[in-house]
């Protein structure tokens, strides 16, 4: 990428805190998150690959959203994990369009992902005897493929853009990433084209799949209720219990952020919620698909015995 003439060659990266206990802290929970990220989604990952009651469309999207998640938190945690230790809280200009690059486009991937897994559970639940010849190994893939071209076609249109402004208010990053809000504010010059490109950018890789979530479980929903046994009924909604959480923390979490207007942001409470979904839900995920399924437990424990 072709810098703008801007004579900034790094960036610092502000982080939580300067109180040198409580950065501390801040480094032994997030090693400690960090960890049982890789491993959870590691473990997912090879339950998955290596126990064939697993081999089926659902445990595929499964599969690759614990791969996603696996190299998101990578892509911030290591660098938290520095800063928090280290007196250097610089990151190079290059580290930074990187890390901006393959945030966005891996989180971008996750929202077109989690829209596929949507259409996988209502295909399950609505035409149950067609499910495996709906739901083909060709279908799976290309949805999945989809989802990472599309979500990283998108990141370089948007990485582009943002690197491509002056940034001449400085290059002090009050934030613990390479974020968009926090670049969008060093940056001067015409940002109208700029506010319309992320307008887009909102609509197509977050609004756009939320709406296609929704109607999938509204068509969910209406061929629940038209079920007669009430326990059959708590078994089809237990199918989709898992991504629905998944959905709702994650989706909620980006919208707080990024549809609110411009006056409403506070980067302390921004912290926080964005802390959330790059750190704590891909850890969060694994348990969500574990813990609340019957099968991939008992792969788990078939490894155990």
């Amino acid at each position: 990428m072709e810098r703008s003439n801007h004579t900034v060659t790094d960036f610092i990266l502000v982080g939580f805190t300067t109180d040198p206990v409580m950065q501390l802290v801040l480094f032994v929970l997030f090693l400690g998150v960090y960890s049982l990220t890789l491993v959870g989604n590691t473990t997912l990952m090879v339950l998955i690959c290596n126990d064939s009651r697993l081999h089926t469309p659902m445990y595929f999207f499964i599969g690759n959203l614990s791969f996603l998640d696996f190299w998101y938190s990578s892509v911030y945690t290591p660098k938290i994990l520095v800063t928090c230790i280290s007196e250097d809280k610089s990151i190079s200009f290059a580290g930074c369009v990187a890390q901006f690059f393959f945030s966005a486009g891996l989180a971008y991937s996750e929202c077109y992902l989690l829209a596929a897994m949507a259409y996988d559970r209502y295909v399950a639940i609505s035409k149950p005897l067609l499910y495996a010849q709906a739901m083909s190994m060709k279908l799976c893939t290309f949805l999945v493929a989809a989802s990472y071209l599309g979500g990283f076609i998108n990141s370089s249109i948007v990485t582009k853009k943002t690197f491509s402004f002056n940034f001449c208010s400085g290059n002090v990053i009050d934030d613990f990433f390479c974020d968009l809000l926090p670049l969008v504010k060093l940056a001067c010059g015409q940002k109208d084209d700029y506010h319309a490109l992320m307008y887009f950018q909102l609509a197509s890789n977050v609004i756009t799949p939320t709406v296609f979530i929704l109607a999938s479980y509204m068509f969910i929903i209406a061929t629940i209720m038209k079920i007669r046994s009430t326990q059959s009924r708590l078994k089809a909604f237990s199918t989709c219990s898992s991504h629905l959480i998944s959905v709702t923390l994650y989706y909620g979490s980006i919208l707080f952020i990024y549809a609110r207007p411009g006056s409403n942001y506070s980067m302390g409470t921004d912290k926080i919620v964005s802390t959330f979904y790059t750190v704590v839900f891909p850890m969060l995920n694994p348990m969500i698909y574990s813990l609340r399924n019957k099968d991939v437990k008992d792969a788990l424990n078939k490894i155990f015995k």
